[in-house]
């Protein structure tokens, strides 16, 4: 049980510098860069936009690459890319050229956050990935802690173009050696041959036609929907319903600790708690929570309520994400199965902002996009439930 743990935590603080250094920071540079080049801020979350919907893309060719030839090479490569790319973005000047350089850091991101973690563990450790991505999570959950600050003090002392080739030697100097070096998980030239790219692939066709896939791929996809909108508008949400500033920040900083709180609960937990259980009560966490905003819109404490359960379901069910297709469906390619399963969910992740403003413009007000929260939270939840009673039928 013992063996692998150095490369567990490797590849965990490697998941802490990938998620900080390229998807959390990215809210602290709209601002500066507004200001020196003149751009809109719809422009420039545009690029943000792109990068999710190029990761979404990926998701299944990089899964499918790690179940034919391991992680180790496309890791490295996300790793490298997203170096040089976030080098590349310290010197644009051009509208264009910075839609392309986030192109292909969602790219970049497809090849390195949980998702191919997630399948490169369940490869190495078929008898304990359960505590081991749990563990990596665990650490992982610390990115935002990590680089909003630390970005923030970068920007503020050597401005905005300095910091991001700061951020880019981060992923050259930590992540690409984990992957490129720690990392040694290539199979025998026999399993590579034996496994498939394509959608043909005997495993993946049976999870294909499987309702328990279908049911996950609803459940994640409205989930994503729903995450991403509450994110990206949580604070325009508050500041609507004239929250001061102060408490909206102390209540925002809340999800952070409950996040690693709910993760370390199921740590602890164990052998005792499984994926299906875990995920019934994590998706029915998340309407549960977005619903007392709704409730009680002036109340201090309902906000903070929201927050420490917000925070709590978001956290669980990361390592849901990574445990479901091996105890629900198959371990059997499950890179391919998790990242046919990402493809509409990150998606949903980059239209969503977009399409909440978009509501929140018709209305005039943020319940509506409140109650398509909530509705599309419970469509998550009900299709996790699903999931977990048809795979119990099998």
């Amino acid at each position: 049980m013992k063996r692998g743990w150095g490369l567990v935590g490797a590849l965990a603080a490697a998941q802490l510098v990938s998620w900080g250094s390229i998807y959390y920071s990215f809210s602290l540079f709209v601002l500066p860069m507004a200001q020196e080049l003149g751009w809109s801020r719809n422009a420039i979350n545009g690029a943000l936009s792109l990068g999710l919907l190029a990761a979404g893309a990926a998701a299944y060719p990089v899964g499918a690459w790690i179940d034919r030839s391991g992680g180790r090479r496309v890791m490295a490569l996300g790793s490298a890319l997203a170096a040089v790319l976030l080098a590349s973005w310290a010197r644009v000047e051009s509208v264009g050229a910075f839609y392309v350089i986030w192109f292909g850091l969602g790219l970049a991101l497809a090849a390195t956050l949980y998702e191919p973690v997630f399948a490169v563990i369940t490869r190495l450790y078929p008898e304990s990935y359960g505590t081991r991505i749990t563990a990596l999570t665990l650490i992982g959950g610390f990115a935002s802690t990590v680089f909003i600050p630390l970005t923030q003090v970068m920007i503020g002392w050597w401005g905005w173009r300095s910091a991001l080739v700061a951020l880019a030697l981060c992923n050259l100097a930590f992540c690409l050696p984990v992957h490129a070096l720690w990392l040694r998980d290539e199979p025998s030239h026999g399993a590579a041959r034996k496994s498939g790219w394509s959608f043909a692939e005997p495993a993946f066709r049976r999870a294909f036609r499987h309702p328990v896939f279908w049911a996950l791929a609803l459940c994640y996809t409205c989930y994503n929907t729903a995450l991403s909108a509450t994110t990206f508008h949580i604070i325009p949400l508050l500041a609507d319903r004239h929250v001061p500033t102060a408490t909206a920040v102390a209540a925002i900083a809340v999800i952070g600790p409950a996040q690693v709180a709910g993760r370390i609960a199921l740590l602890a937990l164990g052998r005792h708690i499984d994926a299906a259980i875990a995920g019934r009560i994590a998706f029915m966490l998340f309407p549960a929570a977005v619903a007392l905003l709704l409730a009680w819109p002036a109340s201090i404490g309902a906000l903070f309520a929201f927050a420490a359960a917000f925070g709590t379901a978001n956290g669980i069910v990361t390592i849901v994400r990574g445990t479901a297709v091996p105890q629900l469906l198959s371990r059997e390619s499950y890179g391919a199965i998790n990242g046919a399963l990402a493809l509409p969910a990150n998606v949903a992740r980059g239209v969503a902002p977009f399409a909440a403003s978009l509501l929140w413009s018709a209305t005039g007000n943020y319940d509506a996009v409140l109650w398509a929260i909530v509705a599309l939270s419970a469509a998550a939840a009900t299709g996790f439930w699903y999931a977990a009673w048809r795979a119990n039928r099998a």
